[in-house]
């Protein structure tokens, strides 16, 4: 789907790329504040782990329990702390809040470059838990800021900025580590990388725009067991909320067992060695950065709720190829990664976990985006730690899910990935059962993505916020979904009652919550409470789009606007958008030469074109001038 300003004059700065926020003062200073406070997580605990590993630090546990100590000291202050922090983060301007935070980090890892100088092995270990505690002040206000300085339009980009951001961090600051940590000055270097990189982090925090508090008045009440389940309850107010909040913390499920996994399958399975571990990491990595940048030209620069089932398909996909891998006889010595790639099978598997990370991508994406637009602005940073607090629980969850079944079960790596990809279609069907909308807009997006390429001319006139009815010519059976799929805002369509009931076209009009309608002579009951839907969708502000011709054209010009819109400019005032559909004549869907749905498609990707006009005040919009509007949008072209 492609937005264009075609007629001069109309640069939609919505259809700018995202990657146009780095140069923004609205969002670089805090986005490089967030990659250097992530890249430097990484480098501190890759570090400490790369030499203990080595024996540079000595501790008298084996590594494993040093592993799971480590990941449980840094979780730990998720379930202590998120609930306060929500609370700060609603309360104080978010600027000041992450400029006291990259604070505490300096001190953090000055401490810690001493520990390390000193070879404090429990000393670096227990910095995990103040590291984790800063991790977990910080993201309620890495999450609820992002809303406060960018538009609607570019909540998908700027989230996608974020993910890409966070695990190219998570990357380059596990390459860093096992660059210089096993060196002989690797003390000495590690010790500068962390103070530098939290310095530089606190630099960049100080160029963020202020956000102003959310809820100045919002009460601070450390309790952690109370606050964590008040915090809980913020996010089940909506159920698509606690719904979204509860999937984006499965992929983390899904995230820490593959990331947990992957030394043991690199070295087990394919005879790898470390170079083997990080290709598959850099190549899982690297796919959820690619995913999350495609999800702002695949969603058309709103949130787009249909890559939340196509994630999820991928994922289950591509992990059960990886159960059915012919993976190679492993051989009394480990492979590098050039011997590694020698072999063409292998391709595979790296694109396994190359899709992977590209379906997560579009998976998660959308759902933080929908997390930040729904919340009520005065909780919203509650919600965001609500998150953290699932997020925290759930990768623990997994890491208990991955002991029961490697070790108690004594199942294999492979057969524990087929598992998370069965496990990963259960949830899926679960959460789309429960909320549809997420099902209907992703047979919304694979209709506007296959059948139709759609060009937007203007689209950026329809209103971001307030009441108004679209008006469009009417030509086939997906002009409705065409609509719904491009505008940036929910729609209410006023559909003709027998395409109201059409199979799958109805459950995409009852998610949709369109309001059907049919003759005032075949349902004077159901005419006038169509009216009464329209009205009352008006007045709570709402997108409501109608095709007044009343029916399908047969002969692909525009017929006679009948006077409904004047019954609905009367009851509730309020401006006109005219807009038009061309392109659509002779395909599937229309009337063309005999009746639409009873002949096959005769191409894929057909090119269409929507056109938005200028609005139109209530008082002016007869259905004789909306006629004419539409005609001159439409054009010659049918």
């Amino acid at each position: 789907m492609s937005d264009q300003q075609t007629p001069k004059g109309t640069n939609d700065p919505r259809d700018h790329s995202q990657f146009a926020l780095l140069k923004s003062k609205r969002f670089a200073p805090f986005f490089f504040t967030q990659f250097l406070g992530a890249f430097n997580d990484n480098v501190y605990k890759n570090s400490l782990m790369a030499m203990i590993t080595f024996g540079l630090l000595s501790s008298s546990f084996d590594l494993s329990l040093m592993n799971n100590l480590g990941a449980m000291l840094f979780i730990l202050p998720f379930f202590l702390f998120s609930a306060l922090a929500g609370q700060l983060s609603d309360k104080y301007e978010k600027s000041y809040l992450i400029r006291r935070i990259k604070l505490l980090e300096i001190g953090i890892m000055l401490l810690g470059a001493c520990a390390f100088y000193f070879s404090a092995t429990a000393g670096l270990m227990c910095l995990l838990f103040l590291m984790g505690t800063q991790s977990a002040f910080f993201g309620p206000v890495k999450y609820s800021i992002i809303p406060q300085h960018l538009d609607n339009h570019e909540l998908v980009g700027g989230n996608a900025l974020v993910e890409m951001g966070t695990f190219l961090a998570i990357l380059l600051g596990t390459l860093l580590a096992s660059v210089i940590a096993t060196r002989e000055d690797g003390v000495v270097l590690v010790s500068v990388a962390i103070v530098t990189l939290s310095v530089l982090g606190y630099l960049t925090s100080r160029q963020i725009p202020s956000a102003p508090a959310a809820n100045p008045e919002q009460k601070i009440r450390f309790n952690p067991l109370t606050e964590t389940w008040r915090t809980l309850g913020y996010a089940r107010q909506t159920k698509s909320i606690f719904l979204a909040v509860l999937a984006i913390s499965w992929f983390w499920f899904l995230g820490a067992a593959y990331l947990t996994q992957i030394y043991g399958f690199a070295k087990d399975f394919l005879g790898g060695d470390q170079s083997v571990v990080m290709v598959l990491l850099a190549t899982f990595s690297i796919g959820i950065a690619l995913g999350s940048l495609l999800c702002e030209r695949l969603s058309g620069h709103k949130v787009e709720l249909g890559l939340v089932p196509l994630g999820s398909i991928g994922l289950t996909l591509f992990g059960i190829d990886l159960f059915l891998q012919d993976l190679p006889a492993v051989g009394s010595e480990l492979i590098n990664a050039g011997q590694f790639f020698s072999s063409p099978w292998n391709l595979r598997i790296v694109f396994d976990f190359l899709m992977i990370g590209v379906f997560g991508g579009f998976y998660i994406v959308p759902l933080y985006a929908m997390v930040q637009a729904r919340s009520e602005p005065q909780h919203r940073s509650q919600v965001i730690a609500a998150i953290n607090i699932m997020n925290a629980l759930f990768m623990v969850a997994s890491a208990i899910t991955g002991i029961i079944i490697l070790g108690v079960l004594e199942l294999s790596i492979p057969e524990f990935f087929m598992i998370l990809a069965i496990l990963n279609a259960l949830v899926s069907i679960y959460i789309y059962r429960t909320i549809p909308e997420f099902a209907m807009r992703f047979i919304i997006w694979i209709l506007t993505h296959t059948m139709y390429r759609v060009n937007h001319i203007n689209l950026h006139k329809i209103p971001d916020e307030g009441a108004c009815v679209l008006v469009c010519n009417h030509v086939s059976f997906v002009d409705a979904l065409l609509i719904g799929g491009a505008c940036r805002r929910p729609v209410r369509f006023v559909t003709f009652k027998p395409i109201y009931n059409m199979p799958v076209l109805n459950f995409i009009f009852r998610t949709a919550k369109a309001i059907p309608i049919d003759s005032k002579k075949a349902d004077p009951e159901g005419y006038e409470k169509a009216f009464e839907k329209i009205a009352e969708e008006l007045r709570a502000g709402e997108v409501v789009c109608i095709f007044p011709e009343g029916k399908l054209t047969t002969t692909g010009e525009i017929d006679e606007f009948k006077n409904g819109i004047s019954r609905i400019l009367d009851e509730t005032p309020v401006p006109v958008i005219p807009m038009a559909l061309r392109g659509l004549w002779g395909s599937f869907f229309s009337h063309k030469d005999r009746p639409a749905l009873t002949r096959l498609p005769k191409r894929f990707w057909s090119k269409i074109d929507m056109v938005v006009g200028d609005a139109i005040l209530p008082e002016d919009a007869t259905p004789d001038l909306l006629k004419t509007e539409v005609a001159l949008l439409r054009g010659d072209r049918k």
